[in-house]
């Protein structure tokens, strides 16, 4: 049940950085995290994000949560 939750959130890292056009880099330097770590976060990959991240990575993109993180509709959801 925790992968298929964990599957049903999307991140849209990559698509904020676009619009702000700031490279992964860039937003490595000013949350203090590895350009690794937000790696796995912006490929879906992550099992958990600590709020700390979150609301450093919120700050740097002026970005709300819900703009960062989205539910993805599930088949059962269809």
């Amino acid at each position: 049940m925790a992968d298929e939750l964990s599957s049903s959130i999307h991140c849209r890292l990559d698509e904020l950085l676009e619009e702000r056009q700031m490279t992964l880099t860039r937003l490595s330097e000013l949350v203090g995290l590895s350009i690794v770590n937000l790696s796995v976060l912006k490929n879906d990959r992550a099992r958990a994000i600590r709020f700390s991240t979150l609301q450093a990575i919120c700050v740097a993109l002026d970005c709300e949560v819900g703009q960062l993180l989205v539910k993805v509709p599930d088949q059962a959801d269809s």
